[in-house]
Order: C-alpha cells, then sequence, then structure tokens
C-alpha cells in the first residue's frame, strides 16, 4: 500500500505543506515571495534541451493522466469521422450534418465556467473519472441502438449534445489537476505533451476511424471508442490520490464565476495572454474552416485534398508541441509572440501563393504558428494562477477556444463578398498588425520566461 506521500515523490520542491488544526497536510500555494525555491523567471538549463522533451512522463502518475487523455481524444477523433460519415448516410442532409457535428459545441460555451468553478471546488480526479466513464455509456449506446436498426440523427444530435456538456466540466478538470501531479516547474513540459499527444491523435485516429468504418460498420467504431474510453477510466483510476486543492472559503457558485472573471481582469499577464489567444483563435485560426473552398475554388482539385491539408496542420502543430516540451523556462513569451507571426506569415502565404502542393508546406508553418503557442499560453496562465483558481482559468481558456465559430461567420460572408484569397488576406494583415502592437507595446510579455 502507499502511503500519501508516495503521491508527491515526483513533485518540485515548489509545494508547500502546513498542518491544519486536524494535523493533517493541506497544500497551500505560498505567494512567490514566500517561496525559498528561485523564482520561475529564472531559466532552468536543465530543462532546455531536448533531452528534457519528455520529462513529465517520468512521472507515473501523470503518465498514466496522459495516457487516458490519449485514449480520450482518439475516441472523440474517431467519433467525428464515424458521426459525420453515419449522418450524412441516414439522411442525405448537409444542414442535418452540420447541426449533429456542432451540436457539442452549444452546451459547452454555455457550462465551461460553471465546469471551472466545480473544478476548483471539489477533488478533480474524480470529475474526470465520471467525465470519461459516461462518455463509454454514451458511445456504447449509440453502438447498440446501430447494431439494432434503432439509431436516428436526433439520437446522435443528443450524444453530441451531452459529449459538450461532459467536455465542459472534465476539461477543465483535466488541466488543472497537471501542477497537483508534477509540479509547477514542469507545467509547460506537462501541458506542451499534452498537445502533442493532441496532435498525434488528430494525424492518425481519423485515419484509422475511416478504415474500422469500412471494414466493420459504425457500430464497430463506437465497439472500439467505447472500449478506448474504458481504458481511459481505467488508467485515470490508477492514479495516485493527488496532493490536497489549496483550501478555499464556500461561496456560491456564481460567486465563484464571478470571483474568477475578476481575477483575470485584475491580473496583468493573465489578462494579456488571453487577449493574445484571442486575437489568434479569431483572426488565424478559422482558416482551417475554410480550406474547402480553396480546395475547390483556388486550388481546382476534390474532397480528398483537405485531408492531407489537415494532416500537415496536425504535424506542424506536433512539431511545435515537443519544442514547447524541450524549451523549459526560455523565452516563452517572445515564443508566443513570434508563433502569432508565423500564422500571420503563413495566412499571407495562402493568399499570395494560389498552388496546392506549395499549401501543404504552409500548413506545417500554420499548425506550427497556431496550435503550438496556444500550448505555451496555457501553461503560463496555470503557472501563474494560484492553485484555488486554476479550475476556473482553464474554463475560460476553454471558453475562448470555443469562440471560433464567431468570426466563421462573417469571415464566410467575405469570402462570398471579396472572394477567399482577399479575405485570408486581410486575416493576415490583421493578425500581423495585432502582433507588431503586442511585440511593441508589451513588454512584460516579450519578457516572460
Amino acid at each position: 500500500m502507499h502511503l500519501e506521500k508516495d503521491t508527491v515523490d515526483d513533485q518540485d520542491d515548489d509545494v508547500s505543506y502546513i498542518p491544519d488544526l486536524g494535523n493533517k497536510s493541506l497544500l497551500v500555494d505560498l505567494p512567490r515571495s514566500e517561496r525559498t525555491e528561485p523564482p520561475l523567471t529564472i531559466a532552468n538549463p536543465a530543462l532546455s534541451n531536448w533531452k528534457m522533451t519528455f520529462d513529465s512522463l517520468k512521472n507515473r502518475d501523470f503518465r498514466l493522466l496522459w495516457l487516458g487523455m490519449v485514449f480520450m481524444m482518439g475516441g472523440f477523433e474517431m467519433q467525428m469521422i464515424a458521426q459525420g460519415f453515419l449522418v450524412y448516410e441516414l439522411t442525405g442532409s448537409a444542414k442535418i450534418l452540420g447541426l449533429v457535428s456542432g451540436g457539442w459545441a452549444l452546451p459547452m460555451l454555455s457550462l465551461t465556467l460553471f465546469g471551472g468553478a466545480i473544478a476548483d471546488r471539489i477533488e478533480r480526479k474524480p470529475i474526470i473519472q465520471v467525465g470519461q466513464g459516461c462518455s463509454a455509456l454514451v458511445s456504447l449506446l449509440v453502438a447498440l441502438s446501430i447494431s439494432s436498426g434503432s439509431i436516428t440523427w436526433v439520437f446522435l444530435l443528443l450524444a453530441s449534445m451531452f459529449q459538450g456538456l461532459l467536455f465542459a466540466f472534465t476539461g477543465p478538470a483535466r488541466q488543472a489537476i497537471i501542477p497537483q501531479i508534477v509540479g509547477r516547474k514542469r507545467i509547460t513540459n506537462a501541458i506542451a505533451l499534452n498537445s502533442a499527444a493532441m496532435s498525434s491523435m488528430s494525424l492518425f485516429a481519423p485515419t484509422v476511424a475511416g478504415i474500422l468504418y469500412a471494414m466493420v460498420g459504425p457500430d464497430g467504431v463506437y465497439y472500439v471508442m467505447s472500449g478506448m474510453w474504458l481504458t481511459a477510466v481505467t488508467l485515470t483510476t490508477a492514479i495516485r490520490k493527488p496532493v490536497k486543492m489549496a483550501v478555499r472559503k464556500e461561496s456560491e457558485i456564481l460567486g465563484d464565476i464571478k470571483a474568477g472573471l475578476q481575477y483575470v481582469w485584475e491580473n496583468g499577464i493573465i489578462l494579456m495572454l488571453l487577449g493574445v489567444m484571442l486575437a489568434t483563435v479569431l483572426l488565424a485560426m478559422p482558416l482551417r474552416s475554410l480550406l474547402p473552398v480553396f480546395i475547390v475554388d483556388v486550388y481546382l482539385l476534390e474532397s480528398e485534398a483537405f485531408g492531407l491539408l489537415v494532416s500537415m496542420i496536425g504535424l506542424g502543430s506536433l512539431i511545435g508541441a515537443l519544442i514547447t516540451a524541450s524549451i523549459g523556462q526560455w523565452k516563452r513569451g517572445l515564443l508566443v509572440i513570434i508563433g502569432g507571426f508565423f500564422s500571420g506569415l503563413a495566412l499571407l502565404l495562402v493568399a499570395l501563393v494560389p498552388v496546392y502542393f506549395a499549401a501543404v508546406f504552409i500548413m506545417i508553418l500554420f499548425g506550427l504558428g497556431n496550435i503550438a503557442p496556444m500550448a505555451l499560453i496555457t501553461a503560463l496562465i496555470m503557472e501563474r494562477a494560484e492553485e484555488q483558481f486554476r479550475g476556473r482559468m482553464m474554463s475560460i481558456v476553454m471558453l475562448v477556444w470555443g469562440l471560433m465559430p464567431i468570426s466563421v461567420i462573417p469571415l464566410g460572408t467575405a469570402v462570398d463578398s471579396i472572394g477567399s484569397r482577399e479575405t485570408v488576406g486581410l486575416m493576415a494583415a490583421a493578425t500581423l498588425t495585432v502582433f507588431s502592437i503586442v511585440l511593441i507595446s508589451q513588454k512584460s510579455l516579450r519578457d516572460l520566461q
């Protein structure tokens, strides 16, 4: 039997403990001025090389959490493929296909702030376990409905919406538990490795799903997904009890949400990081949604050419995530800004070079400049937030990510009005302008280690 102190054997010495009235150890996120270790702004040369890229995976409990996330995201990526094909086979309607595919968005956007508040109130590991278990159950019910011939698109829509509800609660908890497991100094490395795993799943899982769909049918894919999510539950269950969460006063949940938003507003660097993330999400990332227009109208190719471009975005994201995992605490604020310029440059090249094979390589640059800095921003926010606010900070990060569809609508209208290349050119100009202003005016971000 493991003693409770075993759960922190792999932790850094940046976690402090004080006895409470019951003589139990409570995790306290002390002010930085009271810490005894070197401040976080000092780079750690030991982490700044490729040999330390997978440093966080040496921690047994993070390794289990990471593997569980791999199976969870692999199942989600497979679901997107199987669900899309199945809905279109059932209805032949692109409108219904879009409705079901985006069904998860509304509950996630409307409930994610509540999910963050819950993740700061109760232990995060059970939230993750319940979410994964419910995903497995929903997938199994869909599989059984397909096998019995009773499946309908309405049921798939409800399943998609329920999945969004689960994401709203498990997402903040999954991110916020990372510092409890790996310690504060390895947050960047751990989050970057999570991003690398998700990029890998976006590369390979859709292909696997397509092959399985052809071989064993949609119900077979859903049965496989159920098994993957049950595996994720098993892996998460094996994680030893994380160190206790910070002591906090009980309050109304709406009060917790308000306190989290006020905390962001009063913390200049976190607010700036969220602003940079929002600019990327609204100005650059919608390119992926516009790529089918380029495939048909600019490159004059068929739909199968789309898959390669999406895979190249995933490859760029994977490369960027691995680089992020290897840098430790070296000039991370400046790297976030450089990532913005990479995104703007990629957009500009897409607008100026109407050649498909050039676009294949441009998408690598686009993935490098988009997704990888998002991992850095998430890590920097997590690192600078007090422990009792981390769940709410991650819910706000998820909310920012979920705002991307808002910009796709006006950008789609612009494509119809002035053309696809012209629209992406304007996106490039806006992105490069915003990040030029940030580079010039935000010294605190430039100097952020």
